[in-house]
């Protein structure tokens, strides 16, 4: 009997944890359970027959971690992890269970790498005869739907199904939403069951998958056994089982046809979804009313409003005070704004700096000032956590607009005492805001990124931009255009992204100024010409010059753009409102 045939009037219980299970049976926490199907098969064949008896009618190989990166490239022993995990899988299961060529998550390299590593992985099970899959604890959608087509291309009559890692708030470490990673492939034509497994306790997975309405394929859940607490060496998952029994009914209770337990579990686990799934036989779908949790005002936008009709807005960056004093910094904003300044964008610790933050700053301006402002929102000193709870804070204060940067590199000499994170990059980020934008704020925050006219390879700039656009970015703000190159690649950004754009002026006040900027500053390209233009000059006469340029800038870039993105040198404020008082007039 096939998979699909045998979910048509039975629940299917999988089998529970591997990894957990065999570094307790072990006791070795920092055991390699995967290198186990060669140097210690017998304890493998043995914990998946546990398994078996406990009740599970399918079990996963034990070749989770086998992703080719963590091998150290070693594509001979990946074959061979990959071959003993699956026969012994078998000579577990005889014909008592299914079993599923059991992959995880291939964390290294870009989309089109991610692709070929899982069908290279997808392929070794193919060639042993593999009919049924289980991607697991996936935290994105790449290169899912591309591998399952590629499976069942290969094999018709395959079972494939992928399943998602998401915390309680129901994103993954990614900053994804579990919802639209279900909904896309309950949606393709190529992956037959979808759901949860690992990070969530029950409890948890059960108030997620509650709110999910997917009924063209079966859903899955395999919770952890509850959440982990390290004590010494080792970690232990909290609950207890009976605990975990209830909240598996529920779960069933809720249509949900495919169950099993993850992290922490053991067979125990699995003799106790058995009995519950005895007991309640094969349920009616429990109907649950859903309360609309959206309390949120209209969030008016100044900025996008304006953006949006025929005049074009005018954005000036500031970086934020390298202290708590902000007077300086909140004299200049009101100043910039009475000259016209649509927004003042706040630069998020810049060259790797901790400076003020920019998020709370930039609710100081909108809060006490009605100045708006545009924080940057760096991906380098944050994970998803604290992301979140920034993000939170800014929809509390009103800031409607936020631009989304990976940010500059922690320095070299730094890089053993701070850490950056990088959990996600200005693309993922600005797919988080967009999911939070859809089921928490309303769709009451724009996002906005960064464009590269400068970038030698701007054909791949453009692809990088495109992808941005379908992660929800609205609009661009690009580097300083300085040259005829990067006029040049604005105009080609204006005829191919359909969003708004912002042309970066950046006024050069000196040839010291210039030189810098250009061997230091990466992104930016100041001509040979224009320094030399510097040479000489004292300091009006150089600020005479950069604004000169700067209104030429403009004037040549302003049938290309939706406004102006002014970034200021140092604190040259007076030479900013000059530019300004013109500009807005353009």
């Amino acid at each position: 009997m096939r998979v699909k045939e045998y979910l048509q009037d039975n629940i299917l219980i999988f089998d529970g944890a591997m990894g957990t299970y065999y570094a307790a049976l072990m006791n070795d926490m920092s055991s390699n359970c995967e290198a186990a199907n060669i140097d210690n098969p017998k304890l493998i064949l043995d914990i998946h027959k546990e398994y078996i008896a406990a009740g599970a009618q399918a079990i996963k190989t034990n070749t989770f971690g086998l992703d080719i990166n963590n091998l150290g490239g070693d594509r001979k022993r990946q074959k061979a992890l990959i071959k003993a995990g699956y026969e012994l899988a078998l000579e577990a299961a005889q014909d008592k269970a299914f079993v599923f060529a059991d992959i995880g998550p291939i964390m290294a390299g870009e989309h089109d790498e991610k692709v070929e590593e899982y069908i290279n992985i997808v392929s070794e099970f193919l060639e042993l005869g593999a009919k049924n899959f289980l991607f697991e604890t996936h935290s994105s959608d790449i290169a899912m739907v591309e591998v399952a087509r590629y499976i069942k291309k290969e094999c018709t009559d395959a079972f494939v199904i992928v399943s998602y890692a998401c915390h309680s708030d129901g994103y993954t470490r990614e900053g994804y939403s579990y919802k639209s990673l279900l909904e896309k492939v309950a949606n393709s034509d190529v992956i037959d069951a979808t759901g949860l497994n690992c990070i969530c306790s029950a409890s948890h997975m059960y108030q997620l998958l509650k709110e999910i309405s997917i009924d063209n394929i079966p859903l899955l859940a395999m919770p952890n056994a509850g959440y982990p607490v390290v004590r010494g060496n080792r970690t232990y998952y909290g609950g207890t089982k009976e605990y975990f029994a209830e909240q598996m009914k529920q779960i069933l209770e809720i249509g949900v046809r495919i169950v099993g337990a993850c992290c922490g579990s053991n067979p125990e686990y699995i003799q106790i979804i058995k009995s519950v799934v005895e007991q309640i036989g094969h349920p009616e779908k429990k109907k649950i009313k859903y309360t609309d949790k959206k309390d949120l005002s209209e969030l008016k936008n100044v900025f996008w409003d304006k953006i949006n009709t025929e005049k074009k807005v005018i954005a000036v960056e500031l970086d934020s005070p390298k202290d708590f004093n902000t007077d300086h910094f909140i004299r200049s904003s009101i100043r910039l704004k009475d000259a016209g300044a649509d927004i003042i964008t706040i630069a998020d610790c810049p060259i790797a700096r901790p400076r003020l933050d920019s998020c709370m700053l930039a609710a100081k301006l909108k809060r006490e000032y009605s100045i708006d402002a545009m924080p940057h929102m760096t991906c380098r000193d944050r994970n998803i956590n604290a992301t979140k709870s920034l993000l939170l804070g800014i929809r509390a204060e009103n800031i409607s607009n936020v631009l989304t940067v990976t940010g500059d590199p922690i320095p070299n000499a730094e890089r053993s005492e701070v850490a950056a994170v990088y959990q996600l990059n200005s693309r993922k980020l600005a797919a988080y805001i967009d999911s939070l934008n859809k089921e928490v704020f309303n769709n009451s925050i724009k996002v906005y990124g960064a464009l590269n006219v400068n970038a030698r390879n701007f054909d791949s700039e453009l692809k990088r931009a495109m992808s941005k656009m379908s992660s929800g970015v609205v609009g661009f703000l690009t580097q300083p255009v300085l040259t005829d190159e990067a006029l040049h690649n604005l105009k080609i950004a204006r005829e191919k992204l359909d969003v708004k754009i912002l042309g970066g002026i950046l006024p050069i006040i000196s040839d010291k100024n210039a030189l810098f900027i250009q061997n230091e500053v990466n992104g930016i390209n100041v001509p040979e010409d224009m320094i030399k233009l510097y040479e000489g000059k004292n300091k009006e006469e150089a600020e005479d010059l950069a604004y000169e340029i700067s209104i030429d800038i403009a004037k040549r870039m302003a049938d290309h753009v939706d406004g102006y993105y002014l970034i200021t040198p140092f604190t040259r404020i007076d030479l900013m409102l000059r530019i300004i008082n013109y500009i807005k007039y353009i």
